[in-house]
Parts: C-alpha cells; sequence; structure tokens
C-alpha cells in the first residue's frame, strides 16, 4: 500500500507536533520533579484537613512557591488528605512530587522531644504545647485528672513522678493520654526491680524517692554533692525529724528566685512547706533527673542531720549532725548574704 506524500507529510508534522507538546509540557512539569524544597521543614496534618489546609501548611512551613507546586500535584492527582494526619518531615532538596507521595501515603515523622531542667508541670506542659497537636492547656486538664492520674497508679500530686528527664520520639498528633501512656512505659522499664528493692530498702515508695530527688536538685546543683545531701535528707526522714528543706518554701510560694528564706516564709500554708509539715511532701518539686534518682538509692553512708551553704558561694554545703556548729555555719552564711547585700 503506498501512501502519498502529502499524507506522509500530515503524518510527519503530526509526529513532530506530538514530540513537540511532549517536550513542553516536560519542560512546564520539570519544575514538578527536580524543583527542590528550599528548607527543611515540618508539615503538620490534623485529621479532616482539607487539600487547602495541608497546602497553606506547606507554604508557610516551607515556602510560598514551593508549597503552590505540591498543590497543583495533588489536585491533578485527585488527592484526597481528609483521613490523613501526623507531622511529615520535608527535607531540603526534596522535589514538590516526592512530597506529593509523602502526603498521599507516606509515614508519619516522629518529633524529638528532650526536656530537662523542669520545675513544674506547667513549663512542662508548655514544652508539650509548643511541640505536639496537644496543647499545653489539654496536657494540664490530664495532668490534673484524678481519674487519668489513677490510671498509672498516681495522684495529681505525684503524676510528674512520670516524667523522666530525657530524649524521647512521640508521634505530634498523640492526645495527652496517649503522651502519658509512653512516659509511664520509659518510668516502668526505668523503675527495675533492683530499683525497688534499694527504695524499699530505705522505707520508701519510688514516688517518694522521686519527690527527695527532685529536693535534693533544688538544693545543690553540684552533681558531686547530691549523694550526700540525699543521706542527710534519709537520714531526717528515718529519725523523724521535719526536712526542713528551704527548697519547698520557695516551691509554696511559688518563686524560685528567693535568696534568702525568712522566718515569715517558712509559715506558709501549703502541704509542701517542710518547716510546717513533717514527713515527706505530697509530690515533687520538679521533675527530677533519673541520675539524682539513683543518687538517693545509692546515697552514701553518714550520719549528718545539718547542712548550711558555704559562705565562699561555692555553691557547696558544710555539712555536720551537730546543732551547734550547724548555728556557727549558718552565722557565717548569713554573714555573708548581708555583706553581699542579700535580703
Amino acid at each position: 500500500m503506498k501512501i502519498g506524500k502529502r499524507e506522509f507529510g500530515n503524518r510527519t508534522v503530526a509526529v513532530i507536533g506530538a514530540a513537540l507538546i511532549a517536550v513542553i509540557l516536560l519542560v512546564l512539569m520539570m519544575p514538578y520533579f527536580i524543583m527542590g524544597a528550599p528548607e527543611d521543614g515540618l508539615v503538620k496534618v490534623r485529621k479532616g484537613s482539607t487539600t487547602e489546609m495541608v497546602v497553606d501548611s506547606l507554604q508557610f512551613t516551607i515556602g510560598s512557591s514551593f508549597g503552590s507546586r505540591v498543590g497543583t500535584l495533588l489536585k491533578l492527582t485527585g488527592s484526597d488528605l481528609s483521613g490523613r494526619h501526623g507531622a511529615f518531615k520535608v527535607n531540603k532538596g526534596d522535589s514538590p512530587f516526592r512530597v506529593m507521595r509523602l502526603l498521599r501515603s507516606g509515614q508519619p515523622s516522629g518529633i524529638k522531644f528532650t526536656f530537662n531542667n523542669v520545675r513544674t508541670r506547667e513549663e512542662w506542659a508548655a514544652r508539650v504545647g509548643s511541640l505536639f497537636m496537644a496543647s499545653q492547656q489539654e496536657m494540664l486538664d490530664a495532668l490534673n485528672d484524678s481519674a487519668m492520674c489513677a490510671k498509672y497508679g498516681k495522684t495529681v500530686d505525684n503524676i510528674t513522678t512520670l516524667l523522666l528527664p530525657d530524649s524521647y520520639e512521640f508521634y505530634w498528633d498523640l492526645t495527652p493520654e496517649q503522651l502519658l501512656d509512653r512516659m509511664n512505659d520509659y518510668y516502668k522499664k526505668f523503675w527495675t526491680d533492683e530499683r525497688k528493692a534499694k527504695a524499699a530498702a530505705l522505707g520508701l515508695t519510688p514516688e517518694q524517692v522521686s519527690t527527695i530527688a527532685s529536693i535534693v536538685e533544688e538544693e545543690t546543683s553540684k552533681s558531686d554533692e547530691r549523694g550526700k545531701v540525699a543521706r542527710l535528707y534519709l537520714n531526717r526522714v528515718k529519725i523523724g525529724m521535719p526536712l526542713q528543706a528551704d527548697p519547698t518554701v520557695k516551691f509554696a510560694i511559688g518563686d524560685f528566685s528567693i535568696r534568702r528564706i525568712t522566718n515569715e516564709m517558712t509559715r506558709t500554708d501549703s502541704p509542701y512547706n517542710t518547716y510546717r509539715n513533717p514527713g515527706i511532701p505530697p509530690g515533687p518539686i520538679r521533675l527530677a533527673e533519673k541520675s539524682t534518682i539513683d543518687a538517693v538509692l545509692n546515697a552514701p553512708q553518714h550520719d549528718d542531720i545539718y547542712m548550711c551553704a558555704r559562705e565562699d558561694f561555692s555553691g557547696y554545703h558544710n555539712f555536720t549532725d551537730s546543732y551547734v556548729i550547724h548555728m556557727a555555719n549558718a552565722h557565717r552564711y548569713q554573714a555573708a548574704l548581708t555583706a553581699r547585700g542579700i535580703k
């Protein structure tokens, strides 16, 4: 069968035209496959989000131009993201096509959560709210819910013993209860049978050990002194002597910036004030580090029941089992405070 020149020419033109169109489309689509994200970012998608809401999040997190390209691909592929939720990590250099696939079917990313040097539940809840979907208030409500606390064998006062400072990784959309579930898992792993046995040998519960550890951390910033401070408080507990710990007064007042505790302050009406109340407070006055908890459990033996900050302001303390010597130490420290104008 012969093909006429005109027909052959038409076919050739059609082929060339199709090729040109393909090249043009390829050029137009190229940025969607090779244009890299300008920076790292974490795109947070709430359950029930529309494609437009996700694109808005992308544009805010990664950049308007890049987010728009991902949005175009999502619309072209008819993507329904209403059932997707979580935080999705976009790496610098990722193409819009790769990010589109990540949002459609990729696994959510975990978020690293590191906390230490935290005093109050409000401060901890604020850190949660700054990283995760749960707000600070939602987290506080969970910590202050007696039924929720009872689930973990805790009270509202000592629920913070679950919150062991460390580095963790959680999904962004965990609920407050799910987050506490995870913290409880880590708590149970930390409190091994050996640690429980050591606490029992001291006549204490794990919660009471954590509470003493929290006082020890407030008393001294010197890690090499924490075991000695811990033993002093254990000695006081053993003989039925009030703990009379200044940090508990600061906690009761709600002001840790106080440098000098007065007699009036020691009369503050609070179950945490160990000048007014005998025994161990109902809960921690800060989130105690694991190392400090171990310092309590392994506190070296000594007979001292008094301590006073050294007058050289080194951060260390003078220890003694004599009240007379203790008062002499206290007078020197008080004089040093006065000399520095600290009231």
